[in-house]
């Protein structure tokens, strides 16, 4: 896959977009998207608090272009801020168009993320 000049962030997940994601035309479910989005956040979140993390916030979403059946969802998150017990990622969800190199930005967000411990509790983010 070529280098993206507008992308924000490290490849954190790809995944395929199947037929029972998408609605009777064809277009991907935009919450199958932000579960995705959710998902690359608790992976780079987690290696951050080296531990169990939440999400508590999801700050605005706008859907820019719809994903298709056959697309790679490709999702970049990068830490923007980390907090006491709160690490906040700018996500961008991008889609391989299918049989293509061609990438489209077809969503971003900000999102919060809250480190626990094992009693469930927030905890307090490592120094890295």
């Amino acid at each position: 896959m070529p280098p993206i000049a507008d992308v924000t962030g490290e490849l954190t997940l790809r995944t395929l977009a199947m037929p029972g994601d998408a609605n009777a035309a064809g277009d991907i479910f935009g919450g199958w998207v932000m579960a995705q989005m959710d998902l690359a956040c608790g992976i780079r979140a987690a290696e951050r608090a080296r531990g169990r993390v939440v999400t508590v916030a999801v700050k605005e979403m706008v859907f820019e272009l719809p994903v298709k059946i056959g697309d790679t969802l490709c999702i970049y998150t990068d830490i923007i801020k980390v907090g006491r017990t709160s690490i906040t990622l700018n996500v961008e969800a991008w889609a391989q168009r299918y049989l293509s190199h061609r990438m489209d930005k077809v969503t971003a967000a900000v999102f919060v993320m809250v480190a626990l411990n094992s009693e469930g509790e927030p905890t307090v983010v490592p120094d890295e």
